[in-house]
Order: structure tokens, then C-alpha cells, then sequence
């Protein structure tokens, strides 16, 4: 962290000692990866220094990529994102697990509608044809992190809406079906959140969010589920593979974690 007093003699003023100091705990691990900082009185009582100076400190940090603000939360320390590879398929709890986080689910709502154009091409589906959209709140060790939109034709629709909200994992319960995904095409790109991304992940309307788009198909290539997370951005990166010896990345199913 860089000082502008630095070599004029003069002390360095007490927002950036704040900030100093609490930068030194971060590097330190004393708050962990996603863990939250003092609040705003403890840390003016602990420096003898108003709130207003806190906040410059705090926005300092923010400058330097070190924490995060949520809205009704204090500051929260950002942690390297957990890379996630798309050379071989894990669902969200597969991955989250092998990265020693607990994974957890939330279904929001689930209902039947026509699928529009859009989601008959990605599903192959005829004209008229009824999806189930599904969407639910993703957690890891207990902060949301993700929403999951997702449609399913309407045979694999049924099973999900058998089951409860709290399913941590819907991959793991189509395979126990029967229903197993063996391949996946993504799309990565931004996105601003919504009022409803907003109101769950604890970010402001128009944030930005990396949005997966992905359709997932089964062995025989018929697709099973056309799905948009949305991810706050300083909680997963996604890393790639590629080889000039193959056109295309290989898809594999994971053994459960």
C-alpha cells in the first residue's frame, strides 16, 4: 500500500494509517477469505478518529481491490477467486466442495410457462412446448453468491420441482433419477443485476455480475437443462484449457466429491 507522505517528513495522514493497518490484517488472514471487518464505531473508537475517517479508509481499501461493500453488511475482505475449470464438468456443489467450501441451495421459485424462442432452440423443443424455469439462491459456507436461472424440458422439469427447497444439489438428484449431464456449452460474459439479483445477493441494482450461460446435454445429446447464473464478481474466476492438437475442449462427468 502506497503512501503519499512518504519523503515530505510530514506524518501520513490518519485515514491512510487506518487503512495501512487494517491492510497488514487482511494480508495477514486475521479476517479470512469473505470475512467481514470491525464496524465502523469500533474502528473510530480503536484510532481516536470520526466515522468520516474510517470510511476514507475503507474507501481506500476498496480501491485497492482488498474489500468489498454489501449493502446492509459491513465491509467484506475479498479473497482470491476460487478458479473454476471448464476442462471437465463440475456442478456448482462438486466444485465448491473440492475447494473445501460448503456448498448450499435455495429454490426461489419454480413455474411452468410456453418457452420462448430462445430456450426452443436451446432445448430443442416444438413450438408451444411447456419449460420449467427455476431459480435459486446459491451459497458458499453461507454467502450468497450466485443466482441460478434455469429452464428444463418439461420431463426433467417435473423431477426438480418434486424436489425440496433446500436441495443443496440438483445435479446429484437427476443422476439419482436416471438423468445424468455427460456434456456442456458456456458463455461468459457481464452483466448488470437486477432488482431481484439485487435483493439476494446483497449488491446494488446495475452492479456488475459474471453471467455463465450454459446448455448442458445428456450422453445421447438430447439437452436437459438452458441455464444464466449470475455470480458477484469477486467470488469465482473460470480458467480454460486449450491445445492446438484439439478444436475442442473435452467434457468429462466427475465422481461426487
Amino acid at each position: 500500500m502506497t503512501d503519499g507522505s512518504a519523503g515530505t517528513g510530514k506524518p501520513p495522514a490518519m485515514y491512510r494509517k487506518v487503512a495501512a493497518d487494517l491492510g497488514r490484517e487482511i494480508g495477514e488472514g486475521r479476517y479470512g477469505s469473505g470475512g467481514r471487518l470491525p464496524a465502523e464505531g469500533e474502528l473510530a473508537e480503536r484510532y481516536g478518529v470520526s466515522r468520516g475517517t474510517v470510511r476514507q479508509a475503507m474507501a481506500l481499501l476498496r480501491t485497492e481491490g482488498l474489500i468489498a461493500s454489501r449493502r446492509g453488511t459491513r465491509r467484506v475482505v475479498i479473497g482470491s477467486p476460487r478458479p473454476q475449470s471448464f476442462g471437465e464438468l463440475l456442478s456448482f456443489t462438486r466444485w465448491a466442495r473440492s475447494t473445501g467450501e460448503e456448498p448450499g441451495g435455495r429454490t426461489v421459485t419454480v413455474e411452468t410457462r410456453p418457452a420462448d424462442p430462445t430456450e426452443r432452440d436451446q432445448l430443442h423443443l416444438p413450438a408451444g412446448a411447456e419449460i420449467y424455469e427455476v431459480r435459486r439462491l446459491r451459497t458458499l459456507s453461507g454467502r450468497p453468491v450466485m443466482i441460478e436461472r434455469t429452464v428444463y424440458p418439461s420431463t426433467v422439469g417435473e423431477l426438480i420441482a418434486e424436489l425440496p427447497p433446500d436441495t443443496v444439489s440438483h445435479t446429484v438428484a437427476l443422476e439419482d433419477a436416471g438423468v445424468l449431464i455427460a456434456d456442456a456449452q458456456h458463455t461468459i460474459d457481464l452483466c448488470r443485476a437486477d432488482e431481484e439479483d439485487a435483493r439476494l445477493l446483497g449488491c446494488r441494482p446495475g452492479d456488475p455480475l459474471l453471467r455463465e450461460r450454459r446448455c448442458s446435454t445428456d450422453p445421447a445429446g438430447t439437452p436437459v437443462e438452458w441455464s444464466e447464473d449470475r455470480y458477484l464478481p469477486e467470488t469465482v474466476a473460470f480458467t480454460v484449457h486449450s491445445s492446438a492438437a484439439s478444436g475442442s475442449l473435452a467434457r468429462r462427468p466427475a465422481d461426487d466429491a
